[in-house]
């Protein structure tokens, strides 16, 4: 495993590849955890290259308090990619990622107008911006992203074929701690008694999933959002039961579209995103 901190390095490792290999990709804010693993492995399993980005990108928080607060652990995410196999980590400063300022606006529509694009104004543009400096520096062919992103996953997968990027996007499920809460490096953030009860609100999800044959989507959307708030650790920011594809509100559940319930809750000032699909 290498370890490179300038697109120039980069370059180089790939370079002295195979010219038949082909690259497979996963962009992440470090703060590694066993969903980022789990990516990395499969990537590992499906190509010849792998390249993992770590890179805490200023451009997506609209809370500077927020991008302040994001765990730092470089030097544990290289031990934890060891056990991967994955053969070079690409670790850039903000200059060498924006050697000038990124002003490029990207148009999502309605798709980034609803749930985090809704409260987490100029997030996805940031996103954008990010993914794709990192696509043209790593020139990948496959790029792997989680499901528990789900709003971010339909964002890149439209930004690839805005701007025509042979690029595959591999979509992987959501890995979860035993109390089924969804993994994320904000977890790290939290109390062992807030973690202990943010593990409600894929426990609410579950439950949800099962009580759709049973309540109309409105019913079930109040119910998860009043389940979940009555726990005093935790206040539900929104709970949107939507379209796979345009992320749009259903409003019945026999409207032909795969639905997804996608939910944002502050367990204190730490904020956890989840999601759950109905079938």
């Amino acid at each position: 495993m290498k370890l490179v901190g300038t697109v120039k390095d980069l370059q180089k490792e790939l370079m002295q590849a195979s010219d038949t290999a082909g690259v497979g990709f996963v962009p992440t804010m470090g703060a590694l955890h066993e969903g980022h693993l789990a990516l990395v492995r499969r990537a590992v399993a499906e190509n010849q290259l792998v390249v993992v980005s770590i890179f805490v990108n200023p451009t997506q928080f609209n809370d500077p308090k927020d991008l302040e607060r994001y765990p730092r652990t470089l030097e544990n995410d290289l031990k934890l990619l060891e056990s991967t196999a994955c053969h070079i980590v690409f670790a850039p400063s903000v200059q060498e990622v924006y050697p000038k300022p990124d002003t490029r606006k990207f148009n999502f529509g309605m798709l980034e107008t609803v749930m985090e694009g809704k409260f987490r104004l100029g997030h996805f543009n940031g996103v954008a911006q990010v993914v794709s400096r990192l696509f043209d520096m790593v020139q990948p062919q496959i790029a792997y992203f989680g499901l528990k992103d789900f709003q971010q996953l339909v964002i890149i997968k439209n930004m690839v074929k805005q701007l025509g990027l042979p690029i595959e996007i591999v979509a992987c499920d959501i890995v979860r701690e035993k109390s089924g809460l969804a993994m994320s490096s904000r977890n790290e953030l939290l109390s062992a008694e807030q973690r202990e009860n943010a593990a409600l609100i894929s426990q609410t999800l579950f439950a949800a999933k099962q009580l759709s044959t049973q309540k109309n989507v409105q019913e079930l959307a109040n119910w998860v959002v009043d389940t979940i708030n009555k726990n005093p650790f935790l206040d539900v920011e929104y709970f949107e039961i939507v379209d796979d594809e345009q992320l749009q509100a259903v409003n019945n559940w026999n409207e032909e579209n795969t639905k997804v319930g996608c939910i944002a809750v502050f367990c204190g000032k730490i904020r956890l995103i989840d999601n759950i699909v109905f079938n």
